[in-house]
């Protein structure tokens, strides 16, 4: 099974690339993050005539997370918990056996702002989200943009941007939780090479050609599910594009 997550940064502008993505690689599972679209005018049957089953939760302008999938899914649910708290960031589903959840974490803005204090409490509250509904040997994944690039080789400068948001030691102390917990990174179980990244700030000329990115994109497994992965890998081409998001594509297959 192929499993991938996108940050499409509006789904209705990057369309396009995701149905000629879709149409070229065939996954079998694609979470999206970022949609910034009310469910009405989600573009469900754009995906349904490529003949998949979609799900989604979004909101006007912001967040916004939704589940493409070419199995029917099941167990699916928004939120925290069953007042759909933070449903435009985290929405979950079952296929196959496998459990997955789909989180687009909050950014955090700048480590002195409240919205830093918010980024970590978001993580607290999603490591007892997992604690509390899943466990560690059960096949799980963990996809989505993170907001955070875990290793020094998961950013263009690790000495002068440690400690800036998405590389700041109080976050990389709060998704440690998570592998203490069970997760496993399949994308560095197979890639060990850097400068391998999924974000290229629009804001940064040349970005791409100069190497200046960072790997916030992430799809990590529980280790019965990740011992069955056979390949991770990025797909730059996306970014590449007229009009791209500012992200890319991250892939994971597993021998299911």
């Amino acid at each position: 099974m192929k499993f991938a997550s996108f940050n499409v940064n509006s789904i209705r502008a990057r369309l396009p690339i995701v149905v000629d993505w879709i149409q070229k690689e065939s996954p079998d599972v694609l979470c999206l993050q970022e949609t910034k679209v009310i469910d009405t005018e989600f573009p469900k049957k754009a995906f349904e005539d490529l003949k998949y089953d979609v799900v989604f939760c979004g909101e006007k302008s912001y967040n916004g997370v939704a589940i493409l999938s070419k199995t029917p899914l099941k167990n699916v649910y928004v939120g925290f918990d069953e007042y759909k708290s933070e449903g435009t960031r985290l929405i979950a589903a079952t296929v196959h056996q496998i459990s997955f959840v789909n989180t687009y974490v909050p950014q955090g803005v700048h480590p002195l702002l409240k919205q830093f204090q918010y980024k970590l409490d978001w993580f607290r509250r999603l490591y007892e989200h997992f604690d509390k509904y899943y466990q560690s040997d059960q096949a799980l994944l963990w996809l989505g943009d993170f907001n955070v690039a875990p290793e020094p080789r998961d950013v263009y400068d690790p000495n002068r941007l440690l400690g800036s948001i998405g590389y700041h030691p109080d976050e990389h102390t709060a998704i440690q939780r998570f592998k203490a917990w069970g997760f496993v990174d399949v994308f560095r179980l197979h890639q060990q090479d850097p400068e391998q990244y999924t974000f290229w700030d629009y804001r940064v000329k040349n970005a791409i050609a100069r190497k200046r990115g960072w790997r916030i994109d992430h799809i990590w497994a529980t280790r019965p599910l990740a011992d069955k992965s056979t390949n991770a890998w990025i797909d730059i081409a996306p970014r590449l594009l007229q009009k791209p998001s500012d992200h890319t594509l991250i892939i994971a297959e597993f021998d299911i």
